[in-house]
């Protein structure tokens, strides 16, 4: 990339509008990086949570083009097999699975993780994309806070628990998070969003920040069983979430939502391309890494790190 279209990237990326919408798509693909090879996952086996609608359905597609044998992993399987069997349509030789998995229930994810790992054996690809933006505070079964046990417990959970499968295949992990991190910082405080006016604007964002800390934490752990750990968002998408659950950005911003596809690029860039392979721990927006702050001295506190990791492990159990 010259020095020209790095200028002309980040002040995409810095003006958010054009970065995030199908301009900066648009034009970026001018000069990002090569696409995956037409056969980078023949052979290959991926796990996609949220996989029946949006970006999901549209990485699936991607995926399965690419060669892998694709598990959708969603909570209703009547709407999974329906998404099946459209991708079926698009790619006829596709090697899909629907699996039945509530990710914002962690008994869910026990009961997928050990039925995935006693019939397959070494996992490829494993992207954390199902989603939640609830109107109001809603808790889980088991206690948790909805978008937190969607965005975090329940990703970290299958994390670990696929850590194995991961390790064999010296595999990568993608956390498909969104630019509104941005504007949350780390509320190890309340992390369960218990106290104070809800809003679930601010609870999406704010277990998105937790999503690209945790990237990060990950990728330390990891490195040593060849795993790369990675995060990206897609900027902004016409996906069935965002028109459910923000209908007026929707309204506005129409013309120029990314279609689900061109959300999804970079998901399967990081999922197929060797680029990525090379790296771990990055921040990814139009296949390239992007800073985790806009401006130079804002970080996550130390501490505050550390209890989201320590949540994680409290709430799910998980040994480490």
């Amino acid at each position: 990339m010259s020095a020209a279209t790095k200028v002309l990237d980040t002040v995409l990326d810095r003006a958010v509008v054009p970065g995030y919408t199908k301009i900066g798509y648009q034009v970026r693909s001018k000069f990002w990086p090569a696409d995956p090879a037409p056969d980078a996952l023949d052979g290959k086996t991926a796990v996609i949570t949220g996989a029946n609608s949006g970006l999901g359905k549209a990485a699936v597609t991607a995926l399965a083009k690419l060669g892998a044998t694709v598990h959708l992993v969603v909570r209703n399987v009547t709407k999974g097999e329906q998404a099946r069997a459209e991708v079926l349509a698009a790619v006829p030789n596709a090697h899909l699975e629907v699996a039945e998995c509530d990710v914002s229930n962690l008994a869910s994810v026990r009961a997928f993780a050990e039925a995935f790992t006693e019939r397959h054996g070494g996992l490829d690809v494993l992207i954390h994309n199902a989603g939640s933006l609830p109107p109001a505070r809603a808790e889980t079964d088991e206690g948790n806070e909805v978008t937190l046990a969607t965005h975090v417990l329940g990703p970290f959970l299958l994390t670990g628990l696929l850590r194995p499968a991961l390790a064999e295949a010296h595999g990568r992990v993608i956390f498909v998070t969104s630019g509104g991190m941005y504007a949350a910082r780390l509320h190890s405080e309340d992390p369960q969003y218990r106290h104070g006016a809800y809003k679930g604007g601010q609870a999406y964002a704010r277990t998105k920040r937790m999503q690209v800390v945790l990237t990060e934490q990950w990728a330390q752990r990891l490195t040593d069983d060849g795993v790369a750990v990675h995060s990206t968002h897609p900027g902004w998408a016409d996906t069935p979430g965002v028109t459910a659950s923000l209908p007026g950005f929707n309204k506005i911003m129409g013309p120029l939502l990314r279609s689900p596809e061109q959300g999804a690029d970079t998901i399967v860039w990081l999922a197929a391309a060797p680029e990525p392979g090379h790296s771990t721990g990055g921040f990814w927006h139009d296949r390239r890494i992007r800073p985790t702050h806009y401006l130079p001295w804002q970080h996550d506190d130390p501490q505050a790190r550390k209890e989201l990791w320590d949540l994680c492990v409290r709430e799910t159990g998980l040994v480490i």
